[in-house]
């Protein structure tokens, strides 16, 4: 399994010269890749335009959205803006989407979330389709386009990924979670008789020796969830120990690609996370 970090693009305090900065160190570490995510009310970095940045200071680590939200993107746009960030970082993109759950994004973009779900699904199939004929530039480095990986939890989230995606994303949580949905993942695989299998990716979070600060934020990036944010400020990963049960756990649930996300802006970080992983 390899593991990669999160840029601090939703964490207080992070600004252009310190996402930058931790791009830069994360490289400089054993961190495979540069995960963000994504929203629309609140003050973040736009996902994209993050990775943009990475991608000039970084020249190996993969980068990949933990997830964007599909159905609040034109499906055009979106394709020449991923095959741009391919283009730019010499082939790193791995483009994660799901349908997202905040309804007041939806709301701030004047999009219908009623519909959500059928519109990713056909998003899916149209970012590939646009990639392969070669309908919008530029032409992508990776043949076909950037690795797609789909997100969600119910039936028909996993019957869409094995649909139109090559894997899934989870969405945090302790390692039986991820084993769970990475079951329901390769059985939607198997169901449609895919050859090969999907890519399994999960996330965590961190905040080594500031755990009140990054509970903080989760409690504040979750709080549209009600009791259940200080459940997820719970699991946060705060120590050592934390960091390495949780990375075997992953590990031993078929998790492909980890990438734990910071839950405070500070670079040094990154060195502490380093030390913990080796």
């Amino acid at each position: 399994m390899e593991v990669g970090v999160g840029l601090p693009t939703t964490t207080p305090g992070a600004d252009g010269r310190c996402v930058v900065e931790w791009a830069r160190r994360a490289e400089a570490g054993p961190f495979a890749s540069l995960g963000v995510l994504d929203r629309m009310v609140y003050p973040s970095v736009e996902p994209l335009v993050a990775l943009s940045a990475a991608a000039a200071v970084t020249a190996s680590a993969r980068l990949v959205t933990m997830v964007v939200i599909g159905p609040l993107r034109n499906t055009v746009l979106l394709a020449k803006q991923a095959a741009s960030l391919d283009r730019l970082s010499g082939g790193r993109l791995t483009l994660g989407l799901a349908i997202g759950a905040r309804a007041d994004d939806y709301q701030a973009m004047g999009v219908d979330r009623r519909d959500r779900g059928r519109r990713l699904g056909d998003q899916l199939a149209e970012l590939r389709s646009i990639w392969e004929k070669g309908e919008v530039g530029p032409e992508p480095v990776q043949p076909g386009g950037p690795p797609l990986l789909a997100g969600g939890l119910s039936g028909e989230a996993f019957a869409r990924m094995a649909r139109t995606a090559d894997g899934y994303v989870h969405g945090g949580g302790p390692p039986r979670a991820f084993a769970g949905a990475a079951a329901k993942a390769w059985a939607a695989w198997r169901d449609l008789e895919r050859p090969g299998r999907p890519q399994l990716w999960g996330q965590g979070y961190f905040a080594l020796g500031d755990p009140d600060a990054g509970s903080a934020y989760l409690r504040d990036y979750y709080a549209f969830t009600g009791p259940f944010a200080s459940k997820i400020a719970a699991g946060n990963l705060t120590s050592g120990r934390a960091v390495n049960d949780f990375v075997r756990g992953y590990a031993e649930a078929g998790c492909d690609h980890l990438v734990l996300l910071p839950t405070v802006s500070d670079p040094a970080q990154l060195d502490r996370l380093a030390d913990v992983l080796a």
